[in-house]
């Protein structure tokens, strides 16, 4: 489904993201993991199209993804949850929402997603006329993730879902992405500093440090390696 090769990315020409791979199949879960300024949210921008490539090629279902517009790669069927949630916080939680159904197909679906939505995440249902920036962060997380499943994604992006979050409030949101993924088999990309319970649930990982993946692989055999149990969860 999306296949990156040998992409550079970075920032007022110095690069960040130096010649990095990577692969997600469709319905696979795949998670990235390293530490801080390892590149993990740039590379998330390179894909939405935020930041711009310096070389390498990014493509999406098979189309070269660096020659379509970043205001046309959601139409693609791309949702990027960002960075620490960034909702509408003047917005009711069902506006939120609804600006995540913009694509042509979250458009077609909306009556149905917007259910099912409320379905997995009841508290957004609660408080759907609610001002979005009134509520707590895990429940901002929420309509960030909500607002992304709006659009009816092919792959869902997630960049740091449990940022800022309580641990059992970082648990739950991991609990209801497993559950979406159970019962929609959508394709997860997701960056994550909590690298235990990223290796956990997703079925490949990578491991990226000072913009270069230097660990790939099924996650059962990352989370057995000794770099990554003494470097990240440490064992």
């Amino acid at each position: 489904m999306l296949e990156i090769r040998n992409f550079v990315a970075g920032y007022s020409q110095v690069a960040v993201l130096h010649e990095v791979s990577l692969t997600v199949e469709a319905g696979q879960f795949v998670s990235v993991v390293g530490p801080n300024g390892a590149g993990k949210s740039t590379l998330f921008k390179g894909i939405s199209g935020t930041v711009a490539p310096m070389g390498g090629e990014i493509r999406f279902l098979g189309e070269d993804l660096l020659k379509v517009p970043p205001s046309r790669r959601a139409h693609l069927g791309i949702a990027h949850v960002p960075e620490g949630r960034q909702v509408f916080a003047s917005l009711s939680v069902l506006e939120n929402l609804e600006m995540g159904a913009r694509t042509p197909e979250g458009r077609r679906t909306w009556s149905r997603n917007l259910e099912q939505i409320f379905a997995w995440l009841p508290v957004l249902a609660q408080r759907r006329d609610q001002p979005a920036g009134t509520l707590s962060g895990g429940e901002q997380q929420m309509v960030a993730i909500g607002r992304g499943l709006a659009s009816a994604p092919k792959l869902l992006m997630l960049d740091e879902p449990s940022m800022g979050l309580a641990p059992a409030v970082a648990d739950f949101v991991f609990d209801k992405l497993m559950e979406i993924r159970r019962d929609t088999g959508l394709t997860l990309l997701l960056v994550e500093q909590r690298v235990a319970e990223a290796l956990q649930f997703a079925d490949r990982g990578y491991v990226l440090e000072t913009g270069r993946v230097v660990l790939e692989g099924p996650c059962e055999r990352l989370r057995a390696d000794d770099r990554v149990r003494q470097a990240y969860l440490g064992m």
